[in-house]
């Protein structure tokens, strides 16, 4: 006997896709979006930069190996749905102790399955990403639409998704002291630099410059996360303020912000990078590296030109910028996932120069 649908997605265009709940049954309009990483579901929904998305996963078996405690990216995932084309609900991992969906459904993050996810695909593709309404099956296309038309997507994700109090994780003896602007950061960049003997004490998205120098840090990392970068005009001025004083490294999110607060501009993508198989040159030695990414924006490369910031990488596939730097100011970012939360983990030596760069001190005065 055929198992009948009970759940299907209405896009703004009227396309319906038909399918079955697993997760959360809330109805939510959210922005769909696709992801083309073929491992690392449990990284994926727990990654904050989603919140407000429903992502369709290219690949088509997902939930296989269960949830572990070890690997989630953030204690409270916001990310609005996933899609999948096979759900399976009998995860083979030692590891695993929970089922997806019973974690979709304790942070209430729904699920859709069995859709044709090829087509969906291909569709946010050519027409890009845009608002979608996860809904009941019985939710008639006029009432979808009329419920899609009246919603304005959420431009306010940081503030939700940020810490509310600063916290310090790693050695207190660290020969080195790291504070983060918390914009969604994920868990494993913490991890990264704990690692390599730094103290990191993690700041509010809204925290203000004086107070990030009163902490005495030798390097500021800016965090990735989700939305528009010109909606967090905070971090942007706070980061504007700290130009030239000290060693700076941003991430996704992070990187938008530094060019923001040098002039540049950004712009959204048709329907972002996320993924982890986007190729990316770095412009300063040749080399080529297969990067993990989640993002729906990108640096205006026209918009450099009146900085002083230089391109440091540039992605093969739409030559979008990936890296950018001011060697003045001891400032560089990249637009991808040197964390590698899902993999690869081709570009972890970024914390490595992050860390290079710490040590040989701040931004001298006499150059600035």
């Amino acid at each position: 006997m055929i198992r009948p649908f009970d759940r299907k997605i209405v896009l703004e265009d009227g396309q319906e896709y038909f399918g079955y709940s697993f997760g959360s049954k809330e109805e939510k309009v959210l922005e769909i979006v696709f992801n083309t990483s073929m491992v690392g579901y449990q990284e994926i929904i727990s990654d904050p930069s989603y919140t407000d998305q429903a992502v369709v996963m290219t690949y088509p078996l997902i939930g296989n190996y269960g949830m572990a405690a070890d690997d989630y990216e953030t204690t409270h995932p916001t990310i609005d749905a996933l899609i999948v084309r096979q759900y399976n609900d009998e995860p083979s991992n030692f590891r695993s102790e929970k089922t997806l969906s019973e974690v979709m459904e304790r942070y209430g993050i729904c699920g859709i399955s069995g859709i044709d996810t090829r087509k969906l695909n291909r569709s946010i593709r050519d027409f890009g990403s845009r608002k979608a309404l996860l809904t009941d099956v019985c939710t008639s296309l006029d009432e979808a639409l009329t419920k899609l038309s009246a919603y304005d997507l959420p431009r306010d994700a940081v503030s939700r998704v940020s810490c509310d109090k600063p916290y310090t994780s790693g050695n207190d003896m660290a020969r080195l002291h790291v504070v983060a602007i918390d914009c969604g950061i994920k868990q494993n960049i913490v991890r990264c630099l704990i690692k390599r003997g730094c103290r990191v004490t993690v700041v509010p998205w809204n925290t203000s410059a004086q107070t990030i120098l009163s902490l005495h840090p030798d390097g500021l990392l800016i965090s990735n996360g989700p939305g528009d970068p010109t909606d967090v005009k905070e971090t942007i001025r706070t980061v504007s303020s700290l130009l030239g004083k000290v060693v700076i490294f941003g991430v996704c999110l992070g990187h938008q912000i530094i060019a923001l607060a040098y002039g540049a501009k950004t712009y959204k993508l048709k329907f972002g990078h996320r993924g982890g198989n986007h190729p990316v040159k770095d412009l300063e030695t040749g080399k080529i590296e297969i990067t993990s990414q989640n993002h729906s924006y990108a640096v205006d490369g026209d918009s450099l030109i009146d900085t002083p910031l230089s391109v440091t990488r540039i992605n093969l596939l739409d030559n979008t910028i990936e890296g950018i730097k001011c060697e003045k100011d001891k400032v560089f970012s990249v637009q991808y996932h040197p964390e590698s939360a899902p993999g690869p983990q081709d570009s972890t030596h970024l914390f490595d120069r992050f860390v290079v760069m710490m040590e040989e001190g701040a931004p001298s005065a006499e150059e600035n």
